[in-house]
């Protein structure tokens, strides 16, 4: 069975996403919540799990587990999200604002993305 285009723009962002946590995980440290400890270790991760989402949705035998897990990450990732949407508004960068509150209600349909792929499996 064929993996929903919706799944495979969550494997997309997945890939995207977790190369970055892994590359430049000094970027997204400003992002993480305030009572949240261990920052470096929880980004890294973060995106050794979303590496393994987007591995796993590919793979028809994993797709199931894999649709879940990617649901259940977006889920927990969502407080960082919002955490970078807070603080871009004491930037002066509009459009960096507008990008971050934009990307908040993105997560939905991720997340519907994710459980479609769990499902089709």
């Amino acid at each position: 069975m064929s993996l929903p285009l919706s799944a495979r723009i969550v494997a997309a962002a997945f890939t995207v996403s977790g190369t970055a946590h892994l590359a430049k995980p000094e970027v997204f440290e400003s992002l993480m919540p305030r009572w949240l400890p261990r920052h470096r270790e929880v980004i890294v991760g973060s995106g050794v799990l979303e590496l393994a989402c987007a591995a796993g949705l590919a793979v028809p035998a994993t797709r199931r587990w894999a649709g879940y897990a990617s649901a259940a990450l977006l889920v927990a990732i969502f407080p960082g999200n919002v955490t970078m949407a807070l603080d871009a508004r004491g930037t002066g960068k509009p459009a960096w604002q507008a990008a971050t509150f934009a990307r908040l209600p993105l997560q939905v349909p991720l997340i519907r993305g994710a459980l479609k792929a769990a499902r089709s499996a």
